[in-house]
């Protein structure tokens, strides 16, 4: 597959726009805007369905329980029509999160992972991730940190 450097970068910017403005942002339109029909998530976030509802509820459920939630972009590589996207997102909790409740004075959470998208017609049409929600578990007290 021969792509041309502009589209490159082209489909660089379409994973920042959709990163940035469902999770920094918290605008939940991001998956219409951005995520194709049939958009399949190989590695849905926390468990849920692999289709763009599942990224909907994944964006609503960070900025109910984390409002300053955002995410930090410290890698994004394209080749042919994939991007790989490291990053770290974060927040401090405000509201119930996988179940723990908020504590008095909020704590961060921070969350590392990532992610590959498959880019068609400048769309997302497939994710595959890992995310480190082990980790969140941990800093929530829902898991027990190793000893």
């Amino acid at each position: 597959m021969n792509i041309s450097e502009n589209t490159l970068v082209t489909n660089k910017d379409i994973v920042r726009a959709f990163i940035d403005a469902l999770f920094t942002k918290g605008d939940l339109g991001a998956v219409d805007d951005y995520l194709a029909v049939d958009f399949v998530d190989h590695d849905p976030p926390l468990g849920g369905p692999p289709d763009r509802e599942a990224m909907r509820s994944a964006g609503a459920l960070f900025r109910r329980a984390c409002p300053d939630w955002h995410s930090e972009p410290h890698l994004v590589i394209a080749e042919g029509d994939l991007v790989v996207e490291h990053f770290t997102a974060g927040g401090t909790q405000r509201g119930e999160l996988f179940g723990a409740p908020a504590p008095a004075q909020g704590r961060t959470v921070t969350l590392r992972g990532i992610n590959i998208f498959r880019i068609r017609e400048e769309r997302i049409v497939e994710r595959w991730g890992r995310l480190d929600e082990l980790g969140v578990l941990r800093q929530l007290g829902i898991v027990p940190a190793p000893a």
